[in-house]
């Protein structure tokens, strides 16, 4: 299976794209969630098991654009969006230092998992909520279960052995018979000069954002060629 340079950095429109389905309402937040209908099924009969054992899921982010994750990326590097309480144009003049701290937690524009409609986060968006209380119910039901359904959490701690790549992530989720094919296709097909057109572009080939990020993911969600 093969996709399209514009399908693996996000540059097409989702809502007029036929492989993909809107995410049910009851399953989300309020917002439009969109996923490869494959995607979107397994994650139907998820939450209908996790419901059975009284674990709610919500989807608070699905499928992003390349326009969406620019913006997710352009705020934190110009400082309008605040990176731990910092304004990172301000601390951070030098670039490829700013990418590194960006690269922390969000992914540059044309890498994002995100960006091929296999990839969901969870009900919050800070691992704190995931360590206590119902967070931490529905983490453990998600660690135990979500692997029958396809999905495995692809920024792991690093306590598990993942040195590369993005810190942890307890919220998002990767549906798996999808995405490893897809990230395949990615490292197969997208280079460096195709990562472009954002501030801080040309930091992408200097921190080897493709290696390091893109493929610094729980080894389960690796291609097994790799």
């Amino acid at each position: 299976m093969d996709f399209s340079i514009a399908e693996l950095l996000g540059k097409f429109e989702y809502l007029e794209h036929i492989g993909f389905a809107k995410i049910p309402e009851y399953l989300a937040d309020d917002s439009l969630h969109m996923m490869r209908h494959e995607c979107a099924n397994a994650l139907f009969e998820m939450h209908h098991a996790a419901a059975k054992d009284k674990i709610s899921l919500k989807v608070i982010s699905s499928s992003r654009s390349f326009q969406h994750q620019q913006r997710i990326w352009e705020n934190k590097w110009t400082g309008k969006t605040l990176t731990e309480g910092d304004d990172l144009l301000q601390k951070i003049p030098d670039s490829v230092q700013r990418a590194k701290q960006i690269l922390r937690f969000s992914s540059m524009p044309g890498t994002s998992r995100h960006h091929w409609g296999a990839d969901v986060d969870f009900n919050e968006l800070e691992d704190e909520y995931f360590c206590t209380g119902r967070g931490k119910e529905e983490y453990l039901w998600l660690t135990e279960n979500a692997t029958k359904h396809g999905f495995a959490q692809p920024y792991t701690s690093r306590s598990s052995g993942r040195k590369n790549g993005y810190e942890e992530e307890k919220w998002h989720w990767s549906y798996l018979p999808l995405s490893t094919i897809m990230l395949q296709n990615y490292i197969s097909t997208v280079d460096y000069s195709m990562l472009s057109g954002f501030y801080g572009c040309e930091t992408a080939g200097v921190l080897n954002v493709i290696d390091e990020y893109v493929c610094g993911i729980n080894p389960v969600c690796l291609p097994i060629t790799l």
